[in-house]
């Protein structure tokens, strides 16, 4: 009897496992998604009374939406609050859109997340607070936006971060001296906004960083003696800025640049480990695939 009862109780379990479904708070935050950014005019739009495993981009592992990629998809609208019960979710990819207003507040819940890619939208507001909690954090791209405030500080905490890029928007402050724990940092954009003051010496604790893009901003005073330090930079680009002392400059490693930008004609400078007839000129602009 007792046989019988474990294999009707085995059963009982297999089937449960063979129907599981994702949550019903998570099947509503992707219904949130499509109805908060006109979902039935996407390029490849969803059936929303059809089997979420039908919906293109939406990946789920383990009865979990784990991956969101709506790439140039012709989205518009805004981010829905409700996307933060998506706790399980590791990758996030709305760029190349129209998706306005802000980002939401409660975003550093989605602690699993390990890319964020929002760029080439036209989101405004602040970048919360609450994204220093976002601790799994690899990519964040939000580049080509409408962004103001300071960049918080609390993205110091982002310890695995390798891609930072927050250019191309009304970003106002200084660069907080955070952004120098990032110790897995190899990319870092902040071209084209308002910032301003000295660049933090912390910037030199940076030892992956291989792209520094600073131009176009208000940054001052002298580029800091610990760009020394940073001996993997390929791409390095300052000009279009108010500083008044370039001399810390000659201190670089400069034989792996590849691009190497700045906009100061000072003869007492010397490069001798570069070769400014092979070193290409960026235009600053920013691509992005879908991948």
């Amino acid at each position: 009897m007792k046989k019988i009862f474990c294999l009707l109780l085995l059963c009982v379990l297999s089937s449960n496992m063979i129907f599981a479904d994702i949550s019903d708070d998570e099947k509503q935050a992707l219904i949130d998604l499509y109805n908060s950014t006109d979902g039935e005019a996407w390029k490849n739009s969803w059936d929303i009374k059809s089997s979420y495993k039908k919906w293109n981009g939406v990946k789920v592992v383990n009865d979990h939406v784990v991956e969101i990629n709506l790439f140039h998809n012709n989205l518009s609208g805004t981010i829905p609050e409700s996307i933060v019960k998506l706790v399980h979710l590791k990758k996030l990819n709305l760029a190349f859109n129209s998706i306005s207003g802000e980002l939401p507040n409660g975003l550093g819940l989605l602690k699993e997340l390990r890319v964020l890619k929002l760029e080439m939208n036209r989101i405004k507001g602040t970048i919360p607070n609450s994204i220093g909690m976002m601790v799994n954090l690899i990519e964040l791209s939000v580049f080509n936006n409408f962004l103001s405030g300071s960049i918080p500080d609390s993205i110091g905490n982002l310890k695995k971060l390798k891609i930072l890029n927050l250019s191309s928007n009304n970003l106002r402050g200084a660069i907080p001296n955070s952004l120098g724990s990032l110790s897995q940092l190899e990319s870092l954009g902040l071209f084209e906004n308002g910032l301003y003051g000295d660049i933090p010496r912390e910037i030199g604790n940076l030892s992956k960083l291989k792209e520094l893009v600073l131009a176009n901003n208000r940054f001052g005073g002298e580029i800091p003696a610990e760009f020394g330090q940073l001996a993997s930079l390929e791409i390095f680009q300052i000009q279009n800025n108010d500083f008044n002392s370039f001399e810390n400059l000659g201190m670089m490693d400069t034989k792996g640049i590849l691009v190497f930008d700045y906009d100061k004609d000072d003869a007492n400078l010397e490069f001798k480990d570069i070769n400014f007839s092979k070193t290409r000129m960026a235009d600053t602009k920013f691509e992005d695939v879908e991948d």
